[in-house]
């Protein structure tokens, strides 16, 4: 997909959520979508070094708040963001997903296409939100370590 039709998808996304189209706002949508794993507000700073850490961060808690991203942890307790699916929603996420945290390099997998069993609570409890993860070795790490043995 090229970067003009991403901008345009982006700021229709934004509209959408009541945000306005801002370059930063862009840039932050691109970045997230360009990644396979989630990714967290250190790493962003890294490559995004014209947008100061406070814009980074009201950035990032709009879009959770208004359900464009969601956060989840990774091994070491940092916060990592990733698109949300378009079923989430202001205030209310559906990312009932697992997450599995690569012990080697540290990535966060959204695993969106699996299967998951339905959560059967006990009568009264009413879930608002679920939290899965797994912790491993992601393919990519796997592969590296296979080519080491050799």
């Amino acid at each position: 997909m090229n970067a003009n039709k991403n901008k345009y998808q982006f700021g229709d996304l934004l509209a959408r959520h009541h945000l306005k189209k801002t370059e930063p706002r862009l840039r932050v949508l691109s970045m997230l979508a360009s990644k396979n794993f989630a990714t967290s507000q250190p790493d962003l700073e890294d490559v995004m070094l014209d947008i100061d850490r406070g814009t980074l961060y009201r950035i990032l808690n709009a879009f959770e708040e208004k359900g464009i991203i969601h956060k989840v942890f990774d091994l070491n307790g940092t916060a990592n963001y990733a698109l949300c699916k378009s079923s989430c929603e202001e205030n209310h996420h559906h990312d009932e997903h697992l997450h599995f945290n690569c012990v080697v390099c540290n990535n966060v997998y959204c695993l969106d296409d699996l299967d998951l069993p339905a959560l059967n609570l006990p009568a009264g409890f009413q879930p608002m939100n679920l939290s899965l993860s797994a912790t491993g070795i992601c393919p990519k790490c796997g592969k590296k370590s296979d080519i080491t043995e050799n």
